[in-house]
């Protein structure tokens, strides 16, 4: 036993080991932390005194009738369930449980092994997850890609173009006199045209492009397309789009905004910064040009 214990004392699931007679041989502080029984307490007494009173959703107590553990001694198949186990403290708790076979050098089964894990552990770590990820890839205000996210992934278009190939182009927006907005209707306001310039650039493009905000008033599209025409029809298209959005302040009164684009294919040899500089400068000649229109070179 010792020249595997060391290895799985300290996981976070619990782990532990009954013998033929399905006595309990090893306890690690995994179940301790689940069940609040500590080793000195159930190590040497066996399963079927029902410590853990395994049972299932429907209230079947499986130490009596369908016991996992001991199905697997006696057939040495894996057992996967999803039960509640018998806290110390008379409550239940929610367990993934998997059981596993022990073999001699003979092949035959002399223990079998629970593994088991606090689903609720497992959800919440799954949320935590997924929130992180959301926090370092999305722009929590408008709900699509941030500067951090559209930075990898010029990186791998980058990388994609160099090993296959694969055209992509830029498209870089910039919100029309967008501080007189917030300087005549307030910053909520502002907020708000942000969030419908963003989900209707991000509702309009196919699902293999990205729509991101870059930072304040400016998004950028990455764009899977290979000529400069099909660059400028998608983006007159989102122009056009976003030009016919508004926010209703009232039944009688509207803000609307406009976009200026500039956008470019990527060009062979050059880094994702240089892409970006010269969607950067395009977008500013159509401002310096009357504003509301694309500039696509």
């Amino acid at each position: 036993m010792n020249e595997f214990s060391d290895l799985i004392q300290h996981l976070f699931e619990g782990v532990y080991i009954v013998d033929q007679s399905r006595k309990i041989v090893f306890w690690n502080s995994g179940s301790e932390k689940i069940t609040g029984y500590t080793a000195e307490e159930v190590v040497g007494e066996h399963c079927y005194h029902n410590i853990l009173k395994h049972v299932t959703p429907d209230g079947k107590e499986l130490c009596f009738d369908g016991c996992p553990l001991h199905h697997t001694l006696a057939t040495g198949e894996i057992q996967q369930n999803d039960v509640y186990l018998h806290h110390k403290d008379g409550y239940r708790v929610p367990v993934s449980v998997k059981t596993f076979p022990l073999r001699d050098a003979d092949g035959n089964i002399t223990a079998s092994v629970e593994v088991f894990t606090d689903s609720r552990y497992q959800k919440s770590n799954h949320q935590e997850n997924r929130k992180l990820r959301e926090l370092l890839t999305i722009d929590t205000l408008t709900n699509v890609p941030n500067r951090r996210y559209l930075e990898f992934q010029l990186e791998t278009l980058v990388r994609e173009y160099k090993q296959f190939k694969t055209n992509f182009g830029i498209l870089f927006f910039d919100i029309d006199h967008f501080k007189n907005v917030n300087d005549t209707y307030g910053h909520n306001v502002g907020d708000e045209i942000l969030r419908i310039v963003a989900g209707t650039l991000r509702n309009t493009v196919r699902g293999k492009d990205t729509i991101g905000r870059w930072g304040g008033e400016e998004f950028i599209g990455l764009i899977k397309v290979d000529s400069l025409e099909g660059l400028m029809i998608l983006s007159e298209k989102l122009r056009v789009l976003v030009e016919k959005s508004s926010y209703s302040m009232s039944e009688t009164e509207e803000v609307k905004v406009t976009i200026s684009v500039g956008g470019t294919l990527y060009r062979a040899g050059e880094s994702y910064i240089d892409l970006i500089q010269r969607a950067d400068e395009l977008m500013y000649y159509s401002k310096q040009n009357g504003r509301n229109r694309s500039t696509i070179k």
